[in-house]
């Protein structure tokens, strides 16, 4: 492996800790203004020092990222598809190489979706990533996708999914926690970062997720809506900060949330 893409992946999976905490803003290149997205520079102007590394678009990032920012990147570069089109599988490639690398990017991703009717032309399009990334030094992020079918993450289906994408030469592996995670894990040769999906019902629940993942074999989280669509989205970011990074037990986790919470909130603080 070059320097160069040493040295980018060591900016997105910490080396002092072997961890990572990944902030996904690139849900509006299918879903378009979700909730608590609709102007994405504030939502995530706020986030930024909490996070190792941002998950975005091309747009976003020259829109609403102040160039100053040192963050590192992760670029998402496909799309294509729409969450009222009728296959949310039928993905290809919508960024050029050449335009990942002016955008300084310490990574590129794409979804693959294994088992839909456009399986092929995903992993087509991830072999063609990783050949062009491994010219230019930069890594590449496989996010094992299921569209509208969220049914199928279970430990089975996201084993072949992750071991599938590592064979092709993803660098990471992004994917959802499932029952008999560390079946997943011990099948992927590289590493996996966590998705959070769909908004969960409590921030309590979002958390526990980040620490069974970790706890489990990830090496850490890639979440956007259980952050940024928490009503304490801050508290949020630094507490599962705090589990990925420094191993805090759930139990001080959630106390530590609930305290930045409280902090956050002028009804609170006043009692």
């Amino acid at each position: 492996m070059d320097w160069g893409l040493k040295n980018r992946l060591a900016q997105i999976i910490r080396p002092e800790t072997g961890r990572a905490v990944m902030l996904a803003v690139d849900h509006g290149y299918f879903l378009g203004p979700i909730s608590r997205l609709e102007d994405p520079r504030k939502t995530i102007t706020p986030l930024i020092p909490y996070a190792d590394t941002l998950m975005v678009t091309r747009g976003v990032l020259r829109a609403c990222i102040d160039p100053q920012n040192t963050k590192p990147i992760v670029l998402r570069v496909s799309g294509g598809n729409s969450i009222i089109g009728k296959q949310l599988s039928n993905e290809g490639i919508t960024v050029a190489f050449r335009d990942a690398i002016r955008l300084n990017v310490a990574a590129v991703a794409l979804s693959i979706y294994i088992g839909t009717d456009h399986e092929h032309q995903t992993l087509v399009n991830l072999s063609k990533l990783v050949d062009e990334g491994q010219e230019y030094g930069i890594p590449v992020l496989a996010v094992t996708a299921v569209g509208k079918e969220l049914e199928k993450r279970d430990a089975r289906y996201l084993s072949l999914c992750c071991r599938i994408a590592a064979e092709l030469g993803a660098h990471i592996v992004k994917t959802y926690y499932c029952d008999n995670f560390e079946q997943v894990i011990e099948s992927c040769p590289v590493p996996v970062v966590i998705a959070g999906g769909p908004k969960l019902r409590s921030d309590n629940d979002a958390l526990t997720l980040a620490h069974e993942a970790v706890t489990r074999g990830a090496v850490g989280v890639d979440m956007g809506r259980n952050i940024w669509q928490s009503s304490f989205p801050i508290p949020m970011i630094i507490a599962i900060r705090k589990i990925v990074h420094e191993n805090m037990p759930l139990p001080e986790a959630l106390n530590l949330f609930e305290e930045l919470k409280c902090k956050s909130d002028k009804k609170c603080a006043k009692l």
